[in-house]
């Protein structure tokens, strides 16, 4: 049997359980987004992704063969805009070279590399601190207005690039890793490489299991139990 593509592994897991928790998120870096814990269900996570595939598909018109740059951290956000531009059978690229569009936390990349998203990270957001200019989507503000269900205009083929790196690219039969981990797993990585976290992810998500992520600098003594808070299984 084939492994399955992205979207298809986000189609599973709303139908396995659409209320369970597939992301926890936990922000221990220093600054204003600091000690955010964020859990999105299955449901969730997929409403995120067809507003933000609607918005890759109807404002730019993205699809097989058009190139996504995600120049963001390992983040929650950054999860569902890779899952958006799979959605549309677009390549996500981790590296610095060409792409259609641009998604980006630094609003300084947004303006020098339009077209862009300018992605604010902070959970309730609702507008960026400083207001875009040109061809700069603002992401906190607009987002929002994109409809909740998505359907794809076309699908990528297997041999199509699914993830590109300064490395190389993997086809669309290739980007999800074949684990053999068990059904249900719950994963944790600290993982500040976007590459791994979001493979990590996906390995995940196709045992239909979920991922409990960190970012940053862990409260002193707080792995141990912030692990069997959220009945992790695996740490990476």
């Amino acid at each position: 049997m084939p492994a399955p593509t992205p979207a298809q592994v986000l189609a599973a897991m709303l139908a396995a359980d659409p209320g369970r928790p597939r992301v926890t998120y936990y922000d221990d870096t220093p600054g204003p987004t600091q000690g955010e814990r964020i859990e999105l269900s299955a449901k969730v996570l997929a409403n995120w992704v067809s507003k933000a595939a609607g918005a890759l598909q109807d404002e730019w018109d993205l699809g097989p063969g058009d190139t996504v740059r995600l120049a963001l951290p390992p983040h929650w956000r950054a999860l569902y805009w890779a899952l958006a531009a799979w959605s549309v059978g677009a390549t996500v690229a981790l590296d610095p070279e060409h792409a259609d569009l641009v998604v980006t936390d630094d609003p300084l990349t947004a303006e020098q590399e339009p077209p862009a998203v300018l992605v604010t990270l902070a959970a309730l957001a609702r507008g960026a601190q400083t207001q875009p200019t040109g061809e700069v989507f603002d992401e906190a503000r607009q987002l929002a207005t994109f409809p909740d269900q998505f359907v794809a205009y076309a699908d990528p083929s297997p041999s199509d690039g699914a993830l590109r790196l300064a490395a190389g690219t993997t086809a669309y039969a290739d980007v999800v890793p074949q684990r053999d981990w068990p059904e249900g797993v719950r994963v944790h990585t600290a993982g500040d490489e976007l590459d791994d976290v979001l493979r990590t992810a996906l390995a995940a998500w196709a045992r239909d299991g979920s991922l409990v992520l960190s970012r940053g600098p862990e409260p002193e003594g707080g792995r141990a139990n912030r692990l069997a808070a959220e009945g992790v299984t695996l740490e990476l």
